[in-house]
């Protein structure tokens, strides 16, 4: 019977979307701001996509992506965001990046930010990924 819950555990292992979080942080806010930014880098070790995030301090939370079209800054919801196997994708200002909305409080500088990530992998298998982000201050930086 051992054995054989070894097996199926070890079976299963494969199917875990199986992503690590680094230098996760989030942008500072003022008081009534209501939205800010969360950044990180992403590496998943199987093709894996970023599907949904959430955090106890916002209302909503959606992926963006930034980017420049005729010298217009353009931002937008994505669906989910493709994590390449072995191929770090950073969520950065300017780029792809969380957008943390209807923020439940002030974020200061040092606090620290818990995120869930959704991550589905190739195989359509669901796992989620906390973080802990710190806020760094809004000083410098695009902010939106």
């Amino acid at each position: 019977m051992k054995r054989l819950l070894n097996l199926f555990l070890l079976a299963a292992l494969p199917a875990m979307a199986q992503v690590t979080v680094s230098e996760a942080w989030v942008r500072g806010t003022v008081a009534q701001q209501k939205a800010t930014g969360a950044f990180m880098t992403l590496n998943a070790a199987q093709d894996s996509r970023l599907v949904a995030a959430s955090s106890p301090v916002a209302g909503m939370v959606e992926v963006h992506e930034m980017s420049m079209s005729n010298d217009v800054m353009r931002m937008r919801q994505l669906d989910s965001l493709a994590l390449p196997a072995g191929k770090p994708v950073k969520l950065m200002p300017g780029g792809y990046h969380l957008m943390l909305m209807q923020l439940q409080r002030p974020l200061a500088d040092g606090d620290k930010v818990p995120l869930t990530l959704e991550i589905e992998d190739a195989k359509h298998v669901r796992s989620k990924v906390t973080v802990e982000a710190v806020v760094r201050p809004l000083a410098g930086g695009h902010q939106h």
